[in-house]
């Protein structure tokens, strides 16, 4: 029976019944009228089906724009099925009020994010592989128990087993119990190939043995000797309550109001941003979110030259959403939502606490003292936090949304967790690959982690231009007679080709999104400027295979026409790709991008030279990017922020 549904608006986020109706629609159609192998090996009259990606459908920004309170609109559901053993991969739209397939497309070639039970398995299959086991055995590790495996996705390098199959490689640690920390015990030199379709054990590299690091890495209270004292309680306390209300997933916080989904693949995701000015409501963006990520390795050692994750596209973000707990994640008077994520197996799993929402004070604002007059005038800055976290296996990536109080947004996140290690001689002062060493005979290579934000713009209108704009000293000459003159050199960006484009920090470039359509109170054009913070691009060189397969990280910025079906910048299916899908294939046809309904993505990050104070958990790395206006308003918007006049500051 499908699921009763209630009038809702039409982002309402998905419930674990509708996942549960929709794959049982599919599954039924599927063994109806879907062509496919009737056993593979496994006696099973039709193979299974699994969902890594169940979510909603999104009305496009037309009729999202359009939509009134009770228009009925049909409730849709996309799922990604994989068959279990023989990998195909099929994408999938279900009506679940109508118990139907609205469509059904098979995706030849694809190979989609990996699944739970894919890792699993080939941690068994390695775990009963005899070579690995001698490989072990000849590293003195003979206790199973004490064998950690992490499987990774085995990248595209157009190698023997790279066409057609479905892999990992896995590489292994040892921990000396069940709560170590096993990546202080790498075991260098050993890597396993497995086809986690039909769970066989492809190949064993092993290029010998290197002694196995016996500092431990625990980081645990217990671990790390007495706590430090004199570090006294902090406490946040609103006693009238929150400023902000939350309905549904529907946030509204002084002028600001927007709803929140979660997707399996981007996370936390916001749509419908919006500032209300007196009494017009004003549109900024459409849809936010991150759309694509990527951590390559830049170490040639066996363990380490094919990692180049693709955190969302291969993993899922959404999928790897952690729950969050009241005073370590979040301090203050906090606001949590759940998520519904599919189990992989048909149903919806719940994520308690998985996104957090508060407010928190951010120093000043604005401030004059006017000597003349002998008056001061100060204003304290505050902002709201929406924020996840996704631990993908080693890393965990905090995702804050900030909204300010002048009307800057902002997007930071913070990188920690425990890095990729590696084994070497203990006796060593130098890593012996690019890297560094970070503990006696244990070393970390050196990495990125780019970001890509994928940013449906909506700038007091669906209309919007892309501007970039530089600070520029002007040549010397009769119109610059004193050699001072700086001025804001700005360049439209007519097509997807030429907005292709590298931040340039000597010149405080950034680009700014413009309303040409709407006007503010000089007679310029409303706009928004993305500011970046921390423009890092890819170092892999062109002809690398993670340079073909995430070449929106070889750009700060792309600009594209608005189209519903374009949706990550390395395409769908990123695992095992050989790329040139996603913003490369689309650019190609050069769309005009003046005055139309824009998506602008911007590529950011970290490049991450390890250091010993990472270890064994590292401090966490910010990385990020600002929305500010730039005559979006026709003064400061904050003038009329109430005075603060607390006991504290007499």
């Amino acid at each position: 029976m499908p699921p009763t549904l209630k009038a809702c608006h039409p982002l309402h986020p998905i419930d674990a019944d509708e996942i549960a109706a929709a794959c049982g629609v599919a599954r039924e159609h599927y063994a109806e009228h879907v062509d496919h192998p009737k056993t593979n090996g496994t006696g099973e009259t039709t193979p299974k089906l699994r969902f890594p990606v169940v979510a909603l459908v999104e009305p496009d920004r037309d009729t999202l724009r359009s939509y009134k309170d009770g228009d009925q609109l049909p409730r849709l559901v996309e799922l990604v099925a994989v068959e279990r053993h023989s990998g195909s991969v099929h994408e999938i739209v279900v009506d679940v009020a109508a118990s139907t397939v609205v469509s059904w497309d098979t995706i030849p070639g694809a190979r989609p994010a990996l699944l739970f039970e894919e890792s699993g398995d080939a941690i068994v299959a390695l775990l009963g592989n005899e070579q690995w086991l001698a490989a072990l055995a000849l590293r003195g590790i003979t206790d199973l128990a004490s064998i950690q495996v992490d499987p990774w996705p085995a990248g595209n390098f157009g190698l023997e087993y790279d066409d057609g199959r479905r892999l990992v490689r896995c590489v292994a640690y040892r921990r000396d119990s069940s709560t170590d920390n096993g990546y202080a015990h790498p075991v260098e030199g050993l890597v396993g190939l497995v086809d986690v379709a039909t769970g066989e054990v492809l190949e064993i590299t092993d290029t010998g043995v290197v002694p196995i690091p016996v500092t431990h890495g625990r980081y645990g209270a217990q671990d790390v000797g007495p706590a430090r004292t004199g570090l006294r309680p902090l406490e946040i306390t609103q006693p009238e309550g929150p400023s902000f209300a939350v309905e549904d997933n529907e946030v509204r916080w002084m002028p600001w109001q927007f709803r929140f989904t979660i997707h399996p693949i981007e996370g936390l995701v916001l749509h419908q941003v919006t500032y209300t000015e007196g009494d017009r409501v004003r549109p900024v963006l459409d849809r936010a979110s991150i759309a694509e990520m990527v951590v390559p390795y830049g170490a040639h050692g066996v363990n380490h030259w094919w990692k180049n994750a693709f955190d969302a596209g291969e993993w899922g973000l959404g999928r790897m959403m952690q729950p969050l707990a009241l005073g370590c994640d979040c301090l203050g008077e906090i606001r949590y939502a759940d998520a519904v994520m599919p189990d992989e197996a048909g149903g919806g799993r719940v994520v308690p606490n998985a996104v957090c929402m508060h407010e928190e004070d951010y120093g000043i604002l604005w401030k004059h003292v006017d000597l003349w007059g002998s008056t001061s005038e100060v204003r304290r800055s505050r902002r709201f936090v929406i924020s996840s976290v996704s631990t993908v296996g080693n890393y965990d990536y905090g995702f804050f949304w900030y909204f300010y109080l002048d009307g800057t947004i902002q997007l930071e996140v913070k990188l920690t967790g425990i890095m990729q290690t590696g084994a070497c001689d203990p006796a060593a002062t130098e890593a012996p690959d690019n890297g560094a060493l970070i503990a006696p005979g244990l070393w970390a290579p050196t990495h990125q982690h780019l970001f890509c934000a994928r940013l449906d713009v909506c700038v007091d209108g669906p209309l919007n231009t892309v501007e970039e704009v530089d600070a520029v000293g002007e040549e010397a000459g009769p119109a610059n007679p004193y050699g001072n003159g700086i001025r804001a050199r700005a360049s439209v960006l007519e097509t997807e080709s030429g907005a292709k484009r590298m931040a340039d920090q000597a010149v405080s470039r950034r680009w700014r999104i413009i309303n040409r359509g709407a006007l503010n109170g000089i007679g310029r054009p409303t706009s928004y400027a993305l500011v970046p913070s921390s423009p890092v691009t890819l170092l892999a060189t062109p002809e690398s295979s993670i340079a073909k397969r995430a070449t929106f990280a070889t750009r700060n910025l792309w600009v594209t026409p608005y189209e519903p079906t374009e949706r990550r910048p390395a395409g769908n299916h990123p695992n095992q790709h050989e790329g040139g899908d996603g913003l490369p294939a689309w650019t190609v046809a050069d769309r005009p991008i003046v005055d139309r309904q824009l998506v602008v993505w911007h590529t950011f990050g970290v490049s991450h030279l390890p250091r010993p104070e990472d270890w064994p958990v590292m401090p966490v790395e910010y990385a990020g990017f600002a929305l500010r206006p730039v005559g979006f308003f026709d003064r400061n918007p904050a003038l009329d922020l109430p005075s603060s006049h607390a006991d504290h500051c007499a």
